[in-house]
């Protein structure tokens, strides 16, 4: 079900140029001089021209996915997080509607602002903030990547932050952002040990994470949850790092950095005896193997966006600014 692949305007990048540098190979001419490799070379992960085209093909893709509740059909533009979530919520939407979305409304990502940074190496990818027309009037923030010249452009992450809480991001003179390593230590968390503090913080506690809706508040919503009469909840969370589940930050203006994450939840509801699990609506029903006698596990994949300050800074609480979860599979017993 999901994929783990192992103010100036900027000088517009010819994509040929792109091209033909990042096909460079590494070799030795005969009189000795040394021609750089591509995978080293640090240059813009693509234009903003064709940022803006692979997100009109995501666009495309996902209506056309969403009308006919057909996975197959996003399933070359999604990646990562956002493929599992997405390819569950359609199997689901399929199995319950054969014939398609009868609630089909096509979605449109407007008002785009790409940001785009110098890097070398692959994956390369970059981000796309856009309003939409379904749900709040949250900034949708889509990370795109890929890991070669030849591949299509792919969403991994989709997370949504309220306005006026996207940072500024830190540019050159030419408006080329910078990537920060995934074990920077120039930041208070590293981008590659925010999933595990997270699911760790999510279970313990602590004050690696400021107070917040995906923090404390849930903290405190799954303690009152945990135990109600007749029915006991357990949780269960896994950081996710690898592949295309692989965090990726931006510098922000501060020095910090704005880094995309993912991790996994498990959500087990047990019954007492002679008491029964809730039945759960029908898109948990389709995605649910056994049948539900005393048990029901869920597992949930989710991705989130946080702001990790700059080492040294005064407060260096982690802020989890927007998270987007989705169920991928569930368990009777």
């Amino acid at each position: 079900m999901s994929r783990d692949r192992g103010p100036r305007r900027p000088r517009r990048l010819d994509r040929s140029a792109l091209i033909a540098a990042s096909a460079t190979a590494l070799s030795l001419t005969a009189s000795g001089c040394v021609v750089v490799h591509g995978e080293r070379e640090v240059l813009p992960s693509t234009t903003r021209a064709e940022a803006a085209k692979a997100l009109q093909q995501f666009t495309a893709a996902y209506n056309a996915a969403d009308k006919a509740y057909d996975a197959s059909l996003d399933a070359d533009h999604t990646t990562g997080a956002l493929a599992a979530i997405d390819s569950a919520r359609l199997k689901a939407g399929r199995t319950n509607h054969p014939d398609g979305n009868p609630a089909h409304a096509p979605l449109e990502l407007t008002d785009a602002r790409f940001t785009i940074p110098k890097k070398a190496g692959w994956p390369r990818w970059f981000v796309a903030d856009t309003k939409a027309n379904k749900g709040s009037d949250a900034r949708w923030l889509l990370v795109f990547t890929r890991h070669g010249l030849d591949e299509t452009w792919q969403a991994a992450y989709l997370t949504l932050v309220a306005p006026g809480k996207v940072p500024e991001f830190k540019t050159d003179e030419e408006g080329w952002a910078e990537a920060v390593p995934a074990n920077s230590t120039d930041v208070a968390v590293p981008p590659a040990g925010l999933s595990k503090d997270y699911t760790s913080y999510l279970k313990d506690g602590g004050e690696s994470f400021a107070d917040g809706v995906h923090t404390s508040s849930w903290r405190q919503l799954r303690a009152k949850r945990s135990i109600r009469p007749g029915l006991v909840t357990q949780y269960i969370d896994e950081p996710l790092t690898n592949g295309d589940y692989a965090p990726l930050a931006l510098r922000t203006r501060d020095g910090g950095a704005l880094a995309f994450f993912s991790s996994r939840h498990f959500e087990k509801r047990t019954a007492a005896q002679g008491a029964s699990v809730p039945t759960p609506n029908r898109d948990v029903l389709a995605l649910t193997d056994g049948e539900i006698k005393q048990s029901l596990t869920m597992e949930f994949v989710s991705n989130e966006v946080a702001l990790t300050p700059a080492e040294g800074s005064a407060d260096a609480k982690v802020t989890v600014l927007g998270r987007v979860q989705g169920l991928t599979s569930a368990k009777g017993e």
